[in-house]
């Protein structure tokens, strides 16, 4: 049998690879246990390098389930979202964000093939060499070459430009987040990048925008639009880190979770918002209140409409 040791050391690791690829939660989860299914009756001379023989298997079990999702995905109503990891706030003197894990940036990712996915997940953010991305996606090295490079350009074309430095994110967020829930309008449009986008994923289960919302105005509108179907009295909003970077949890505290917002910031602006709200994607999500947090509660009527 296959020491269960070395997959605990890695298992961090094949998480995110998984997570990753698909972009959701409860697939990561469901691969790391398939995982696990087939390398626990391993003998123990089988493997002889698990740290690659782990992450071809965990590779291969994310890239077929991208492939089979890819139908679902393309009818899916509305937004598709990546299901939100959401941790407690983390220190401030963690200054930089990992990019590859941000809500945005799987945004971008999930425009991209399934084999181009893979490869440039693989490769530019684990270092996984090509030839074994190539046993991964079926392809030769040469054509996953191709694969990791054309995914790297549309990332960097496509992903939003964004600050690294936590603190300014966490200041940008929290301004938001005092703001949204004052009503207070012309503090909204201040910490709004002018072009900025609000992206809203309700699976057709809940009220969410169908389309992106573009520019700051519109965007306050919506907000504070949203907010007028909550009860002040049992809505809170509170700060959490969202994929890796400063974010918010939305939840009744009654019911639970009610949505999960994730930020990109630059230059001390909001740019992008990516809301989800689908409660099929909130049902790892815990709500439980604090007594540190600084919950921020409905405190003024909306703004203009």
């Amino acid at each position: 049998m296959a020491d269960p040791a070395v997959f605990e050391q890695e298992r961090d690791r094949l998480w995110g690879i998984a997570y990753r690829i698909t972009g959701s939660v409860a697939d990561a989860d469901d691969a790391l246990q398939d995982t696990w299914l087939r390398w626990e009756p391993l003998a123990d001379d089988e493997a002889r390098t698990p740290h690659a023989y782990l992450t071809t298997v965990v590779s291969r079990i994310c890239y077929d389930r991208l492939t089979s999702a890819r139908a679902r995905r393309e009818a899916y109503v509305g937004t598709w979202l990546p299901e939100p990891l959401v941790t407690e706030v983390g220190p401030e003197d963690r200054v930089t964000l990992d990019e590859s894990v941000g809500t945005a940036m799987l945004f971008v990712l999930e425009r991209l093939t399934p084999a181009e996915r893979t490869a440039f997940i693989l490769h530019d953010v684990f270092s996984v060499p090509f030839t074994d991305i190539a046993e991964v996606v079926g392809r030769s090295a040469d054509s996953v070459r191709q694969l990791a490079s054309r995914g790297r350009r549309r990332v960097r074309a496509e992903a939003p430009r964004r600050s690294v430095d936590r603190r300014e994110s966490r200041r940008a967020v929290d301004a938001f987040l005092k703001a949204v829930m004052a009503g207070d309008f012309d503090a909204l449009l201040e910490v709004l990048d002018p072009d900025a986008v609000l992206r809203s994923d309700g699976g057709g289960k809940v009220i969410a925008a169908r389309l992106p919302v573009i520019g700051a105005e519109k965007v306050a509108t919506f907000m504070n639009r949203v907010l007028r179907n909550f009860d002040p009295e049992r809505m809170r909003l509170v700060a959490r880190d969202v994929n890796g970077a400063p974010g918010a949890l939305l939840y009744d505290v009654v019911t639970g979770p009610v949505a999960v917002y994730a930020f990109t910031v630059g230059e001390s602006r909001i740019r992008t918002i990516d809301g989800v709200l689908n409660p099929d994607k909130l049902g790892h999500v815990r709500a439980e209140g604090r007594p540190e947090d600084d919950a921020y509660r409905l405190t003024a009527a909306p703004g203009p409409s």
